[in-house]
């Protein structure tokens, strides 16, 4: 029988964390899917001693020291396993109390990327702050691990920012490329979406195929029986569309992520990062 795919939450010990739980919760609804929590504790280099003293003291010292050191180690791991035991199950009690829903929890140490990868399997969907624990309290900020995960996470993941506020009309940055499709046949497909409103907005220079590109958005929607409204509006992609989020009141933006390479991103910049910095409202970017 296959394994139904949760809703993965990745929670660390920042201001986001209650707000991610929230929003997991009303995605795993949404999506008919099992929730789990998940706190991985990153071994950071500045774990070990500050300062490296065993080449200036005897061996008997330097023995001594180790011993020192490894204990401390033990203990500081121990301490930090347990505040994230309770961490978590803080979160799994306010996920089960507030939504009703069943939450699994797990606890790893290791690299946050590469803890998501192994997961990606059994996942229909992860959600994240768009900062964490260690970024800084700027508002156009994204914490470190954003980017890296949007490209390299072959899943919807979802970043958000504020207090949790349930979204009652969705907006999808359409761009008529096999991301967004993928993004519109995904809404399509889920019954659970269809009380919410859905505007399609389509940016940038006005092509060829645009008009094309609308149409069979709207009209795959409304074939699934979807409230839909399509338009291209001519611009910049990130001025139409945070100005298209405030008209139409929308409480969530679904969009592609990342279609070109790192390296020329670092050289022209990216319109995912400009979007995810610019949007005052949580994200569901689609790198599929």
């Amino acid at each position: 029988m296959r394994q139904e795919k949760k809703v993965l939450a990745c929670v660390d010990k920042s201001d986001y964390a209650a707000h991610v739980a929230d929003y997991a919760a009303w995605a795993a609804a949404r999506l008919s899917a099992p929730i789990e929590l998940l706190h991985v504790i990153d071994r950071h280099p500045e774990i070990a001693a500050d300062v490296d003293r065993s080449g200036s003291i005897g061996v008997d010292a330097q023995e001594n020291l180790l011993e020192r050191l490894s204990q401390e180690e033990g203990e500081r791991s121990k301490v930090m396993r347990e505040q994230g035991r309770v961490f978590l199950n803080q979160l799994r009690t306010r996920c089960e109390t507030h939504a009703g829903l069943q939450t699994d929890t797990r606890q790893r140490y290791g690299q946050l990327l590469a803890t998501l990868k192994e997961q990606e399997s059994s996942v229909g969907m992860y959600v994240l702050g768009r900062r964490g624990e260690s970024a800084s309290h700027t508002r156009r900020d994204l914490g470190r691990h954003v980017e890296a995960i949007c490209r390299q996470i072959r899943r919807p993941i979802m970043t958000v920012t504020d207090d949790f506020k349930a979204p009652k009309s969705l907006l999808v940055a359409y761009d008529g490329g096999r991301m967004t499709r993928r993004g519109i046949e995904l809404l399509a497909s889920n019954p659970n979406m269809r009380d919410l409103p859905i505007h399609v907005v389509m940016s940038g220079k006005r092509g060829t195929d645009s008009g094309r590109h609308i149409e069979w958005a709207e009209q795959t929607l409304k074939s699934a029986n979807f409230n839909v409204d399509a338009s291209f509006i001519p611009g910049d992609p990130e001025q139409v569309v945070t100005r298209a989020i405030a008209e139409r009141q929308a409480d969530l933006l679904i969009m592609g992520a990342y279609s070109h390479s790192p390296w020329r991103s670092l050289v022209l910049g990216s319109r995912t990062n400009d979007l995810l910095r610019a949007s005052q409202v949580p994200t569901i970017t689609l790198h599929l």
